[in-house]
Parts: C-alpha cells; sequence; structure tokens
C-alpha cells in the first residue's frame, strides 16, 4: 500500500498548527453553561391557554357532538357499522382535517375563537367604562335657588 502523496502548500501540517490545551477543565470552567430561551410568564400563560382550547377543539368537541347527537339524533352510523362509537366519530373527524373540511376546522378552532371574542367583548366594555368615566364633568354640589 502506497501512502499519500506529500503536501505542496505554504500552510504546516495540520499536526503542528493546532494546540490543544491539555488541561480540558480548564477550558470547561470558561465555558459559560447553555442558557434556555427565557420565554415571558405572559407568552407562557398565552401559550398554554391556546394550547388546551387548540387540544378542546380537536379531543373534546367532537366528542361532546357524538354525546350530543348520540342522545338526541340516534346512534353515529360509520359505513356499514350502525352503531359505531365515538372513536369512529374520531376517525372521521381526523380524515376530514386532513383533507382541509372548512366545517371540521371550524369545529377544531371553535373553542380558541369563542375564547378570543369573548376577550374582546370584555376589554371592549372596560375601554368604553373608562371612557363614560373621563367624559362626565365634575359638577360639583348643586345649590337650590330661591
Amino acid at each position: 500500500m502506497s501512502s499519500p502523496p506529500g503536501r505542496h502548500t505554504n500552510s504546516p501540517p495540520l499536526e503542528r498548527s493546532l494546540k490543544l490545551p491539555t488541561d480540558v477543565r480548564a477550558v470547561a470552567r470558561r465555558i459559560p453553561p447553555p442558557v434556555p430561551p427565557r420565554v415571558p410568564p405572559g407568552v407562557r400563560r398565552e401559550l398554554i391557554i391556546l394550547g388546551i382550547l387548540l387540544l378542546c377543539g380537536l379531543v373534546a368537541a367532537p366528542l361532546l357532538t357524538w354525546v350530543a347527537g348520540n342522545r338526541w339524533l340516534g346512534p353515529y352510523s360509520h359505513e356499514l357499522n350502525q352503531h359505531a362509537g365515538p372513536l369512529a366519530l374520531l376517525q372521521d373527524y381526523f380524515a376530514g382535517l386532513l383533507h382541509g373540511s372548512a366545517v371540521f376546522w371550524l369545529v377544531a378552532l371553535g373553542p380558541t375563537a369563542f375564547v378570543l371574542l369573548v376577550r374582546l367583548l370584555i376589554r371592549l366594555v372596560r375601554i368604553s367604562g373608562s371612557r363614560e368615566e373621563e367624559d362626565e364633568p365634575d359638577a360639583g354640589p348643586r345649590r337650590k335657588a330661591r
């Protein structure tokens, strides 16, 4: 087996150019530990609420739909099975989501949209209430006319 041809460059060989520290612990003390990215508490709370609402829209809403429909409309029929359970409805529901049906996505995003609408209405009521207090002039005590 032959050896590779010699290097014809101006740079020194790799073995001589690298000067690695002999004490690895000294280098490790100089490197700061990695700091995980900080998420502000308000953003973290909103993300948790959003996750819970999406989970409700993806699982709880179709199951409640199955319970209500089974109670008032009769059993859910799935292809040839005339008495399919809630898992058959979930299977059809997720298939509808994957196909991009607007109705299924409306059910999935419904709880999130509802909570956002309620928050918006509460904020509008608070803003309108604070403006009404600012608009009323302070008349002070009234004197009786003689």
